[in-house]
């Protein structure tokens, strides 16, 4: 019976990180097209184009005003270098780590890491 009880929680665990990584892969997946889409200089009126920077606006505005974003005008498009998506990468990807470090300490709070 004992096992049980141990075994769904292990589970539950699994489905836990998973999730966790799953959300933060596709965070970090919008966050690279909005890097990509900026420095190409893409079409923000583009509905693909306007998706991405909407949605990733609203994850990236802890991190506005960081660092200045740097511009290039070229003859027919702006590559802006945003360094704040950049950071909010490092940051989302850290806080998912932490999360699943602290997953790991309460499946198995023995457990001693280096």
């Amino acid at each position: 019976m004992e096992m049980d009880h141990v075994e769904k929680k292990y589970h539950q665990y699994r489905t836990t990180r998973k999730v966790v990584f799953y959300i933060l892969g596709i965070l970090e997946t919008l966050f690279a097209f909005r890097l990509i889409f900026k420095l190409l200089g893409a079409n923000p009126a583009s509905g693909f184009v306007s998706f991405i920077y909407t949605v990733t606006g609203v994850f990236l505005s802890p991190f506005k005003g960081i660092f200045s974003s740097a511009v290039n005008e070229g003859l027919e498009t702006s590559s802006i270098l945003e360094p704040s998506v950049i950071i909010a990468m490092i940051v989302y990807a850290l806080i998912a780590y932490g999360i699943v470090v602290l997953l790991d300490i309460s499946i198995n709070p023995k457990r001693k890491e280096i």
